[in-house]
């Protein structure tokens, strides 16, 4: 039997809002969040354009994300709401590697990252904790960002991957995944030229020679972080 929301008891339940590509895991985890008492689903979204206009009408008080949308990405997606409305938390929920993206959806404007294997139980307590007003983050990235924190700056402006942008981080993640610009192209719903366009900024900016460096820069990359 369904637990007994908060209205009932005069008290308003903090309204979560999700966008996920997969109805499965959509339906899913709104039915986790459904379950709670103290917390509620508001709608739900397979696409970032079609949650921005969502987000905006229906003033959730917390968005859930996967990175990997169709078309725009969850990063972007962040971003944009916190142009808008920088005090909406967003958490992200994501199958790949919290290593690869934790800091970006932070610096993006996020304000917590767990992975979909962790299960509902640490889904349900990264909500709490950024409703809380706190950042949700393993105890393992925590500690790495506060290291770099700690650094002194680079001569150079800082580690190679912080010059691309979140969509090129994107691509070169689907390179080192083995696909190729057709591939992506359809991945993230974009033209060939444009994921090429792309790659051709990702090789300059990361010192590369050609495609091939290209292709073996990111396959070890990803390799080396998951």
């Amino acid at each position: 039997m369904p637990a007994k929301k908060l209205e009932n008891s005069g008290v308003k339940s903090p309204r979560i809002f999700i966008v996920d590509d997969h109805p499965v895991f959509r339906e899913g985890l709104s039915k986790v969040i459904g379950q709670e008492p103290d917390l509620e689903v508001c709608g739900e979204a397979d696409t970032a354009a079609e949650a921005f206009s969502k987000i905006d009408a229906l003033a959730p008080d917390l968005v859930m994300t996967d990175i990997g949308l169709p078309g725009k990405g969850g990063l972007e997606l962040i971003q944009d709401i916190h142009a808008i409305n920088p005090t909406l938390p967003v958490v992200v929920v994501s199958m790949h590697e919290e290593k690869l993206y934790a800091e970006r959806v932070l610096r993006a404007g996020g304000r917590g990252y767990v992975m979909k294997q962790a299960g509902p139980a640490k889904m349900l307590q990264a909500i709490r904790t950024v409703l809380s007003g706190r950042i949700a983050v393993s105890e393992a990235i925590s500690a790495g960002i506060l290291d770099n924190l700690s650094r002194p700056p680079a001569k150079d402006g800082g580690p190679a991957m912080g010059k691309l942008s979140n969509r090129e981080f994107e691509i070169l993640r689907l390179i080192g995944q083995g696909r190729d610009s057709h591939n992506i192209a359809e991945a993230l719903h974009l033209s060939i030229k444009t994921v090429d366009t792309h790659r051709g900024n990702i090789r300059i900016k990361l010192g590369l020679k050609n495609s091939t460096e290209l292709i073996h820069y990111a396959v070890r990359w990803v390799g080396d972080e998951v």
